[in-house]
């Protein structure tokens, strides 16, 4: 199917042919004939399915009668978002899709002056791609109303969960009309969010894509097994191979992802940390300066990197394992997309064993294990013990590229 043999209209499918595209993905092949007819909807895909575009260009084609009609403007969609860097992305995507529209948008976030976001509100917009607080904020200023609100979309419902989020959705919720067209979308299903799904959405179409487990299939992943001190110097180590072009680095802790960046500039590796205690403006520069290429290595924690997207990612590093299974498949889904090769590596310390075989239940395939670096632990099945070799780092002109590296095994799950 292209996109021609959607019920698209012109301004916009001309705006997606700019933009080089011509073949919907499964949840945007799914999704825009449902939301076209005014239909609740209930997405579960994760960031790197197409779902931004899934909902953006019925929004904008359901908007474009309203916005050609003289007047002033008024929000008539909302797109709930819980993380920064997702809500200007998610607007960028309005900007592509919306170019040949009179459709207005704008975005609000915290953690910045509001005076702009203000003014762009007051001229009149009929998109409003937004955070939970900033939103509430500028809602009891008396700036921003949702009485004509006609479609409410809220994206990342799990992660709003895990931010916190859902009380503040569900005081948003008590605001906006009763008779509108709902639009929810979550990577995850789990109880709570289920239910917040069904208090949202009215006799809803159910679209799933991308299972979770399935993603990975196209994705070289691979596991290195190094004690916590030695992580650093692993990491500095598959660094030198050139072929690592740009490489997202997870850490569990902000103080870890500070902490590696510290130690990858003494290597003159270019480098920068996102997460929350970093303010919008640091954020942002890091992200756009790693899109750029003017960064190699971009260090994240994972509330931080949620809804990043970056075109032609070739690696992804977990630094530290995390602690649920789903999280991995979202890290490493972070490369691999648009039909391009990615590669995963992760570092695996004693402790993060339950973690990693958590994974591998999840993503019912073996891992390959690369044993031939610098910094290994020696681990007998028999005895389920791991000891240290000594931590020697050689110098970085004599340490071999990651490229070299031989006789991988498999580790398999149970």
């Amino acid at each position: 199917m292209n996109f021609e043999d959607l019920p698209i209209i012109e301004p916009i499918l001309r705006a997606i042919k700019e933009e080089g595209y011509t073949q919907p993905t499964p949840i945007q092949e799914q999704a825009i004939p449902i939301l076209l007819a005014g239909r609740d909807l209930l997405g579960c895909a994760q960031t790197g399915t197409g779902k931004t575009a899934a909902f953006a260009i019925p929004i904008l084609q359901l908007l474009q009668e309203q916005a050609s009609k003289p007047g002033r403007k008024t929000i008539g969609a909302l797109i709930l978002t819980p993380t920064r860097e997702l809500a200007i992305q998610i607007g960028e995507s309005f900007a592509s899709y919306g170019k040949y529209t009179k459709v207005r948008h704008t975005v609000i976030f915290g953690g910045v002056s509001q005076m702009t976001q203000v003014n762009a509100i007051r001229q009149g917009v009929d998109v409003l791609i937004a955070t939970p607080g900033r939103l509430m904020d500028l809602m009891d200023q008396g700036i921003i109303s949702l009485k004509d609100l006609k479609i409410f979309t809220l994206d990342e419902a799990d992660r709003m969960l895990d931010m916190g989020f859902v009380r503040d959705v569900r005081k948003i919720l008590t605001k906006i009309p009763k008779e509108r067209q709902s639009l929810f979308f979550s990577a995850t299903m789990p109880t709570d969010i289920a239910q917040l799904a069904d208090t949202i959405l009215r006799n809803p179409e159910t679209v799933k894509v991308t299972p979770v487990s399935s993603t990975v299939d196209v994705i070289d992943q691979s596991l290195y097994h190094v004690s916590k001190a030695n992580k650093t110097s692993l990491l500095i180590h598959l660094l030198d191979d050139e072929a690592i072009a740009t490489v997202l680095v997870f850490t569990r802790t902000k103080h870890g992802a500070d902490k590696i960046v510290r130690s990858l500039c003494k290597e003159n590796i270019k480098s920068a940390a996102i997460h929350g205690n970093k303010s919008q403006n640091a954020r942002q520069k890091a992200l756009s300066d790693f899109k750029s290429r003017h960064l190699r290595v971009l260090v994240a924690t994972d509330i931080a990197a949620r809804g990043i997207d970056i075109d032609e990612l070739s690696h992804v590093i977990n630094y530290d394992i995390p602690n649920i299974p789903e999280t991995y498949v979202h890290r490493i889904g972070r490369t691999g997309r648009a039909g391009l090769s990615g590669v995963a590596m992760s570092f695996c310390q004693e402790d993060e064993t339950t973690y990693l075989k958590d994974i591998l239940k999840l993503i019912k395939r073996n891992i390959r294990v690369i044993d031939e670096h610098p910094f290994p632990l020696e681990y007998t099945s028999q005895q389920s013990s791991y000891s240290d070799k000594p931590a020697i780092k050689a110098p970085a002109h004599k340490r071999p590229a990651a490229a070299r590296l031989e006789r991988p095994r498999l580790i398999k799950r149970n």
